[in-house]
């Protein structure tokens, strides 16, 4: 006779996984029935293959996903893939590695993602997928939240009020009767916590049994009511659930295992009829789909990532459920050994000590064995002496944790993902959930290849690697620097992405000729222009200039001009670096310095406060793109290259009239000051400064012309004390309402020094009284043996030694 054994499990929960592999190990079944999409039937056998290492995740995704993507936005792709994630210490996955290791059949009972993902409703009861992309765990976040709502946030502490729906609170209310306050501590100490023993099963069923019947009961009284597209969703998930039961028994199997969500439990022990099923299946909105295996994270577990089952701490979990003995002391010497190897002192008696805190603070609270939160409060008492920012670390490094999974090389994919692989291996670019800074230096063949993926990827919005911003990094085109960090989602982004291309190179280029053939701004080209010519493209450079030329041809705007132009000459010295061909952008920097040139004077006149620090802005960017221009990559003089030095001509002449002319802000004209002398244009800069600073002027504009002036940098009051005699002489003759007004001004202004700069500059004012500190007397020096320090310096700034 026939035999049906339902195990109501808790998902991602180490005691269930431990209960459930011993109950398996028991039962010996003929076949394991799972809850999950009844398509991956095809691809659990991957489950037994050496390479597979969790956490993993089934993804299922429409196979028109990626023909929508080159025409739909971000809001409509966000609905067509779901996720359905396995860490080792989840029960789904102990009972997967117990029938392949047994050469048992395994079947998922859910209902198909081919219909979840066609009659997904633009919101659920449960929590949306993580980051808004696409559905991580959501239908299956949706089932999760009423199977698994201590998993919540807010719901594991809510004890499960009379606010709260049992059929979205289950494990509250269990808890609230055995009074606790805290579901999760709860669940955690009669079932996660537990050793050896009888099975929980039994006792979850009957337990889960009760409140349907009390649910039911408060729905008819109209207390808690779902909402009728939920109620509808579950009615058919449980209905596909007893169909695919009834059907393996007919199939001839006599031992049935099934593993499900608890709160499905009764509902398949149920004497529902067929007839009765088979209506409320009648109908289903169906979607073509296929389903794969892809890596996971730990991190992407956790509850505040937003997946709807998500576990408060996966890296605990996976502790208990890998170390069942002794696991308090373990991971309390794990911890030690963290904060040892960030130079922290950490004793044998520190772990001794905390052992014995932990299990005191478990008596003392009832608990069969020190939980999360006993552990932590002896880790913050003990091994970091009270500090936080230890206790931080062990938190993101231990307690959640960034573990990446891994899938086996013949795993189902998209070929722009077989590419993606292949390209990681020729690299050796290894992808990791944790944050990795890479450094590449562009001159050397390997890195060079790396750098040209990364901005590929970025063009294909899979941001795998992010660039570090150009305050943190070296002026020098021939190195990058890069923070990389594998998320999940990347997988269905490179799904999608596959409209574009069956290689990450194609891909990206067909991607970038769209985009270059939709723009409408002069700022989207130049950013395009310079993504281009980074990722080494094929025919999208060609287009991207071709729309670039047209645009800024008709483009009359000077601050769309001067917009445009440092991304077009940052990307002319890549070109430089990297050996791609830049001549069409080259004419076009050449047409828009001319045409900034002639346009900025106009552009200057009459302007309020707010539209001045804007115009110092674009001014500053634009200088600073010029010089560049005219500064090759490899520190050379500027020969072979007379535009440039034209270009930078013309600019400081543009400068040179600019400043003098009447009624220029004064932000602006200080600025301008500043910029010309130190391109050496000017030799009356102090007059300048004793002009603008003289009793005549405003002090607000006065204030307004010294921001500018030092904007670029303190250290010239240092080194030049006309100047900073004039600033101090200014600043103590201001009437006490002027100093008041223009103070904010002054301390935005020094506020933005490094400390170090900030104290030389006030050493050097507190001598100005002194006769006595002036320049020390000239030492007599050795140039043969000052020359090398000279060249290296020279060297260093990129000038001519």
């Amino acid at each position: 006779m026939a035999r049906t054994e339902i195990y109501g499990i808790r998902h991602h929960g180490p005691g269930s996984a431990r209960s459930l592999r011993r109950a398996l190990e028991e039962f010996r079944p003929d076949v394991v029935l799972i809850e999950g999409p009844p398509e991956a039937d095809a691809i659990v056998e991957l489950a037994a293959d050496p390479d597979m290492k969790p956490p993993v995740a089934l993804l299922a995704y429409t196979t028109d996903t990626a023909a929508k993507a080159a025409s739909a936005d971000a809001g409509d792709r966000r609905h067509r893939a779901a996720f359905w994630p396995l860490a080792e210490f989840s029960p789904e996955w102990q009972a997967i590695r117990h029938a392949v290791g047994n050469g048992v059949p395994v079947r998922f009972c859910d209902l198909p993602a081919a219909c979840q993902l066609a009659d997904r409703p633009e919101s659920t009861d449960g929590p949306p997928g993580a980051d808004g992309q696409a559905g991580e765990g959501d239908p299956p976040a949706s089932q999760a939240a009423a199977e698994e709502p201590a998993a919540h946030d807010g719901a594991a502490g809510s004890g499960g009020g009379e606010a709260e729906l049992i059929r979205l609170d289950p494990l509250g209310w269990l808890a609230q009767a055995a009074g606790y306050d805290d579901a999760e501590r709860w669940w955690e100490d009669v079932v996660e916590h537990r050793g050896e023993g009888p099975s929980p099963f039994p006792a979850i069923a009957e337990a889960m049994d009760v409140l349907r019947r009390e649910a039911e009961e408060r729905s008819a009284r109209g207390e808690q009511v779902v909402s009728e597209a939920y109620a509808r969703r579950e009615r058919r998930r449980e209905a596909y659930m007893r169909r695919t039961l009834r059907r393996t028994l007919k199939e001839g199997y006599q031992r049935v295992a099934v593993v499900c969500g608890a709160w499905h439990v009764p509902a398949l022990r149920a004497d529902v009829p067929a007839s009765r099923d088979e209506q409320v299946l009648r109908g289903l909105p169906k979607e073509k789909v296929a389903v794969t295996w892809v890596p996971w994270t730990h991190g992407r577990l956790a509850q505040w990532s937003g997946y709807g089952a998500g576990v408060r701490s996966p890296g605990w979990y996976h502790h208990l459920f890998t170390s069942p003995d002794r696991p308090v002391e373990r991971w309390l010497t794990e911890a030690a050994r963290l904060l040892r190897a960030e130079d922290l002192h950490v004793s044998s008696a520190h772990v001794i000590e905390a052992v014995r805190l932990a299990e005191a603070l478990a008596v003392l609270r009832g608990r069969p064995l020190a939980g999360l939160e006993e552990v932590t409060e002896a880790t913050r008492a003990v091994l970091c002496e009270g500090a936080e920012e230890p206790l931080a670390l062990i938190q993101r490094r231990m307690v959640v944790g960034e573990r990446l999974g891994a899938v086996p090389a013949r795993t189902p994919m998209v070929p722009l993902q077989q590419d993606l692989r292949a390209a990681q291996r020729r690299l050796r670019l290894k992808p990791s959930a944790l944050v990795k800074e890479q450094d590449l230096d562009l001159r050397k063949p390997l890195d060079l290849e790396r750098s040209r993926l990364l901005h590929r990827l970025r063009l294909l919005q899979v941001p795998w690697g992010r660039p570090q911003s150009a305050a943190g990094r070296s002026k020098g085109t021939f190195r990058e620097s890069w923070t990389l960090q594998w998320q999940p989602e990347f997988d269905v982004a490179l799904i999608e992405a596959g409209a574009w291309g069956t290689t990450v190179r194609g891909a990206a280029d067909a991607r970038a000729r769209a985009l270059a053939a939709e723009a409408t701004a002069l700022a989207e080209l130049t950013s395009l222009v310079e993504q281009c010519l980074l990722a080494d493209l094929g025919e999208a450079p060609a287009a991207v200039m071709r729309a670039l030329a047209d645009l800024a041809a008709t483009d009359q705007d000077v601050a769309h001009l001067m917009a445009a132009l440092p991304p077009l000459v940052r990307a002319l010295r890549y070109g430089d670096v990297r050996g791609t061909p830049t001549g069409p952008l080259q004419e076009v920097v050449d047409g828009l310095v001319v045409r900034i040139c002639v346009g900025l004077p106009p552009a200057a006149r009459g302007l309020d406060d707010d539209a001045a620090r804007e115009l110092l802005e674009r001014i500053d960017a634009v200088h600073e793109a010029v010089c560049l221009l005219a500064s090759p990559a490899d520190g050379r003089a500027p020969a072979g290259r007379p535009a440039a030095k034209e270009h930078l001509d013309r600019w400081q002449d543009t400068l040179a009239a600019l400043v003098d002319r009447p009624g220029l802000h004064g932000l602006l004209e200080g600025r301008l000051t500043r910029l010309l002398h130190d391109a050496g244009r000017l030799a009356d800069v102090a007059d300048r400064m004793a002009r603008a600073v003289s009793v005549g002027q405003e002090p607000a504009r006065a204030a307004a012309w010294i921001e500018g002036f030092l904007s670029g940098g303190g250290l010239i009051l240092v080194h030049d004390e006309a100047l900073l005699r004039l600033v101090d002489g200014w600043l103590a003759g201001l009437p006490a309402d002027s100093f008041t007004d223009v103070l904010p001004l002054l301390r935005r202004t020094f506020g933005r020094y490094a400390a170090p700069e900030r104290r030389a500059i006030g050493e050097r004012a507190r001598r100005l009284g002194d006769p006595a500190a002036g320049r020390p007397a000239a030492e007599d020096l050795d140039p043969a043996r000052a020359l090398p320090a000279v060249r290296t310096v020279a060297q260093i700034l990129g000038r001519p030694a």
